[in-house]
């Protein structure tokens, strides 16, 4: 039962990770440099951070297994491999001026790199933080959601004084170093480990340990009712987000009359509520219990969306996309612990893999949906109405699943 490691930095070191593979979200201050310099049209630069993002959700997927089978600091050390070669590479493709190299390096190898990252640091953190498990990966991801706000700068002023290769180069370094770094410091708790204060708690009578309600591997889990309603409010959750981030700027310009400047800096500001979304709704479902969350998200944004394109007032208009920005990100957070819940800790990165794939369908379907909704009604209007029925469907299925939850937990009661 005793370690020699701190859970705490065990959770730094997980934020260690996210933050470097979170540079993800600031491909987009690579675009302009890259259509300047090379003269690729805006698509086709466009495409390398769509690959990443698919190979993040496949590797997600299908490593899920091995971050189960050999841990997570092996894992950790394959994603720093996957990632430094990525970023690295991605210099030297700009150097040849070949952006199918990019493609390959930034894309496919850099996704692998995002995607077992991703999952690795997750499954253990749940382990290690028994009474906290929201908090715990809140902190995570919410690093992975801020990465955008301290990379953005950086790689703007390296490009301005060092150019676009030796960002990639000097970048890749960085990363590498610090992920090396965490994933070394990365292991899983003793089997039946707690923290001193949660064990004293249980010894003294005045709190006995909460468990989970099924212990699934991850095929099993694939098998049942409640995976899919997790895959699919997820899905909604993050492909309404994705179209909110992805026309944020002309909408507030076309409903609320925002600047191009002042919609540039509520751009910034989003990316703040969601990494902040992350860590405080994560927290929340501590004390209110994943399914109470989930229900909350899905509340507040069939009314957000309903309200946004009748909302003609700049302030409010920003208050309500900030406040739909704290539950995409929370959707993220809150996802670990509610598997961890419903599933149980015996492989929950797999079945976290799993679930990820949602966030690959929606990151190519919520960007060509909202354009093409945009462009066949010449509106927002009916496009934010739409997202707004999708979350109608979302908050059934987070009710739906209550009903699994309590047949469960009768069953666990039977059973004792």
């Amino acid at each position: 039962m005793e370690t020699n490691k701190n859970r705490w930095l065990i959770a730094a070191a997980a934020v260690g990770i996210h933050i470097s593979i979170g540079s993800v979200y600031s491909w987009s201050v690579f675009t302009t440099p890259l259509n300047e310099e090379f003269n690729w049209n805006l698509t086709a630069i466009s495409l390398t951070f769509s690959i990443a993002i698919l190979f993040l959700g496949l590797s997600a997927a299908f490593m899920g297994h091995f971050v189960e089978k050999h841990g997570p600091r092996r894992s950790g050390l394959v994603s720093t491999i996957f990632f430094g070669v990525g970023m690295i590479g991605s210099g030297a493709a700009i150097q040849i001026e070949s952006i199918y190299l990019l493609y390959l390096f930034y894309g496919v190898l850099g996704g692998i790199g995002l995607g077992v990252g991703y999952i690795t640091p997750v499954s253990t953190l749940v382990k290690w933080f028994p009474d906290r498990r929201g908090l715990a990966t809140g902190l995570a991801i919410m690093g992975f959601g801020f990465a955008s706000l301290i990379a953005s700068p950086v790689i703007q002023a390296l490009i301005e004084g060092a150019g676009i290769a030796s960002t990639f180069y000097i970048l890749g370094a960085i990363y590498f170093v610090i992920m090396l770094v965490s994933a070394l410091y990365l292991q899983k708790p003793p089997e039946g480990w707690m923290p001193k204060g949660m064990r004293e708690k249980e010894e003294e009578g005045k709190s006995s340990p909460k468990e989970d309600l099924s212990y699934l591997t991850a095929n099993e889990a694939i098998k049942t009712r409640r995976f899919y309603f997790l895959w699919l409010m997820l899905f909604i959750n993050v492909t309404c987000g994705i179209a909110i981030l992805s026309v944020a700027s002309p909408m507030a310009q076309e409903i609320a009359g925002l600047t191009a400047g002042a919609a540039a800096a509520m751009v910034g500001i989003m990316g703040f509520f969601n990494g902040a979304g992350r860590l405080a709704w994560a927290s929340i479902s501590d004390y209110i219990g994943r399914p109470n969350v989930y229900t909350a998200f899905f509340a507040i944004q069939v009314v957000s969306f309903i309200l946004l394109p009748n909302i003609t007032q700049a302030l409010l208009f920003q208050i309500i996309v900030f406040l739909i920005m704290t539950c995409y990100g929370g959707g993220f957070a809150s996802i670990p612990a509610y598997i961890g819940d419903i599933f149980g800790t015996k492989q929950l990165g797999a079945i976290h893999g799993y679930i990820l794939t949602a966030w690959a369908a929606a990151g190519l379907a919520g960007p060509v949906l909202v354009s093409w909704l945009r462009e066949t009604t010449d509106s927002y209007a009916l496009t934010m109405y739409i997202f707004g029925g999708m979350f109608v469907v979302a908050l059934f299925v987070s009710l739906w699943i209550r009903s699994d939850i309590k047949r469960l937990r009768e069953e666990k009661q039977s059973a004792a």
